[in-house]
């Protein structure tokens, strides 16, 4: 029988695909989630193929076969070129770059701080993906939706030395850890890619939860199996990992120096594990920072500790408290600032982050 059109393969379960002359296969099961046959967006789609005692089958028929070996992140296809990065140091970090578009800037022409965690959302997301790890859930395993769990944030912190210009390329190195018996760590670098320098340093800690009862889970082994060989033991930002020394001080209506009410989630805040993105709270706190510090300051560093979920029917409130490192000049931003801050219900005021955040004068930055 004739050897089918040259083939190209997305994304595969156990790194092995075969086409061409009848062999019979090594391996037990064979899953291929997307396979062009031949003729590029023209071609038929495979949705799957099993190998049952040694005889492989595409889509329930009988297939010509030989075996070859396909790295998991063979990207075949224009748009995974532009959508998808690449794995250095031997698999463990991921590597993506991104363009600062004109909708992710502010009054001061820079990258915002939601646009720089947005960015490392979708590094940490199109990471799994390319791993071939990814399940149906947001940077899921299959193993985790196989077990309806999906990861929550418990603890972020990002430190910007400079922020990014429109149109400046940033490339962003990401990988992950264990973190305690049951939680993952993930830390990130943010490049700018013409000098090569660090811009931005990240760290995160997460969690599993049921994605049905809403509670935290164990890490399954199944589930620790699929991650362990991504784990690299490397702290980007030392010292970042909660204890007391670090435990950020809740405000209250008696310590909050500003507090803005009326906060409503929108449809458009929430992510697909059904609340809001972890990202949006970075705006809500803003509302209640004073003006002069958003004009005159560069947000250079913020911790946020997540304390529970928030839905889209739930009414917010956001308290600030200001403090200066140093004297204070009635004209001049001469001085580094420190604030905390509170993201509540509006009604049994039940807390939902708290923050701490570092500024620096723009002049001085």
């Amino acid at each position: 029988m004739a050897t089918p059109a040259s083939q190209s393969v997305g994304r595969i379960t156990h790194r092995l695909c075969f086409f061409g002359n009848p062999e019979k296969t090594k391996s037990s099961i064979l899953s291929v989630e997307r396979c062009d046959n031949g003729g590029g967006c023209g071609g038929r789609n495979i949705r799957c193929a099993n190998a049952v005692n040694g005889a492989v089958k595409i889509n329930g028929k009988a297939a010509d076969v030989r075996s070859s070996s396909v790295h998991p992140v063979t990207v075949d296809s224009d748009d995974d070129t532009f959508r998808l990065g690449k794995f250095v140091e031997g698999r463990l970090v991921y590597r993506q770059r991104f363009v600062i578009r004109s909708y992710e800037i502010g009054p001061d022409r820079t990258a915002t701080m939601e646009t720089l965690m947005n960015l490392l959302q979708e590094t940490a997301l199109n990471h799994v993906m390319s791993s071939g790890l990814a399940g149906d859930g947001f940077g899921a395993t299959r193993q985790m939706s196989l077990r309806k769990l999906i990861w929550v944030v418990t603890r972020i912190n990002i430190q910007v030395d400079k922020y990014s210009q429109w149109g400046d390329v940033v490339e962003i190195d990401t990988w992950v850890a264990s973190s305690g018996k049951n939680g993952m760590r993930r830390d990130w670098i943010i490049r700018d890619r013409r000098t090569k320098k660090m811009i931005a340093r990240a760290t995160s800690n997460w969690v599993m939860m049921n994605r049905e009862t809403r509670k935290l889970s164990k890490i399954p082994e199944e589930v620790r199996e699929e991650v362990l060989p991504f784990y690299l033991d490397r702290n980007i930002i030392a010292g970042d990992n909660p204890n007391p020394n670090r435990r950020i001080e809740k405000l209250s209506d008696a310590t909050a120096e500003s507090v803005r009410s009326g906060l409503e989630p929108r449809w458009s805040d929430m992510d697909v594990n059904q609340h809001v993105n972890n990202v949006k709270y970075i705006g809500w706190i803003l509302e209640s920072v004073p003006l002069n510090v958003l004009v005159e300051y560069h947000l250079t560093s913020i911790t946020l500790d997540y304390r529970r979920e928030c839905r889209q029917s739930q009414l917010l409130e956001s308290l600030t408290t200001m403090s200066s490192t140093g004297m204070l000049s009635p004209s001049l931003c001469s001085a580094d600032l420190q604030s905390t801050h509170l993201i509540r219900q509006q009604d049994d005021k039940a807390e939902i982050v708290r923050a701490r955040a570092e500024w620096r004068c723009k002049e001085h930055h």
